[in-house]
């Protein structure tokens, strides 16, 4: 990301879900044959939650052994392999300049990572008095931490971690 680190919300789009189904045909031809589902995970992926205007995609591999394959598969489309960027199984992409910006991953089903972004995403989706209070919350912070994307992530990790709580996380 470099220089471009100031932390940016916006108000929800529901084009967002458009644009993950875009994207999602984009890299299916190559991953078809592999992959379990690719989620909408995130902020993007809760109607009316307001987020960084950033989808991110989740593409869900059976094994380790899927993963290497999905990685090679993926740079045939122009994706850059970034490694795990610290959360091991989990393997960050950097899309091809053509696309609108976004963020794709590739890990397993049994990834904790994932399993914490689908309970997260999917309990926002059925608490919509949460997800508000989330998207507010998310609103001030952007506006507090307008520089400092790690302290607008920290901030908003305890809410996260009581959200995760509430839906039945078990670290």
């Amino acid at each position: 990301m470099g220089s471009n680190s100031s932390v940016v919300v916006v108000p929800y789009d529901p084009d967002w879900v458009q644009l993950f189904e875009k994207l999602r045909e984009f890299v299916l031809p190559v991953v078809s044959d592999l992959i379990v589902t690719i989620e909408h995970a995130g902020s993007t992926s809760v109607p009316g939650l307001a987020a960084k205007p950033i989808v991110d995609m989740d593409v869900i591999v059976p094994s380790q052994a899927d993963v290497h394959i999905a990685i090679q598969r993926l740079s045939t489309l122009g994706y850059i392999h970034e490694g795990d960027l610290g959360i091991a199984g989990r393997e960050a992409f950097i899309p091809p300049d053509h696309l609108p910006r976004h963020h794709l991953y590739v890990c397993t089903q049994e990834n904790d990572e994932y399993k914490r972004h689908i309970l997260f995403r999917d309990y926002l989706r059925s608490h919509p008095d949460d997800s508000e209070k989330y998207g507010e919350l998310k609103l001030e912070l952007a506006q507090r931490f307008h520089n400092d994307r790690k302290a607008y992530t920290n901030a908003k990790s305890e809410f996260v971690e009581q959200i995760l709580q509430r839906a039945g996380w078990n670290s």
